[in-house]
């Protein structure tokens, strides 16, 4: 199991992920029609079908995916080091947001 685990740390690192993650344009992505016109569409779709907590859920991953690249995430590590008193903020965050999505999942049904 741990070679397995490490050959994906390793294909990951190899590709790159991070850094891609990183240079995203999220202007350039939400004005790009081949990326705009089907997220209408799902989002359009989720509300016609009155679908709530599938839009919850996307909303909280786009917001997730948008803090990731702000400059308070990037300012986490310092000289290599973890910033505690910057962590502490972000966990919580995670928390709340991963609370309203097992509770959507899990807690109760439409």
């Amino acid at each position: 199991m741990s070679d397995f685990l490490q050959k994906t740390i390793d294909f990951i690192d190899q590709v790159k992920v991070f850094d891609q993650m990183k240079d995203i344009d999220a202007v350039g992505l939400f004005t790009n029609p081949w990326f705009l016109v089907p997220f209408i569409g799902i989002m359009a779709y989720l509300v016609y079908k009155k679908s709530w907590r599938n839009i919850i859920i996307l909303a909280i991953f786009i917001a997730v995916w948008w803090a990731s690249g702000t400059d308070y995430m990037q300012s986490l590590t310092v000289g290599g080091e973890l910033q505690v008193d910057k962590v502490l903020p972000v966990l919580a965050g995670g928390a709340v947001a991963l609370g309203i999505v097992i509770y959507l999942l899990f807690g109760r049904s439409d």
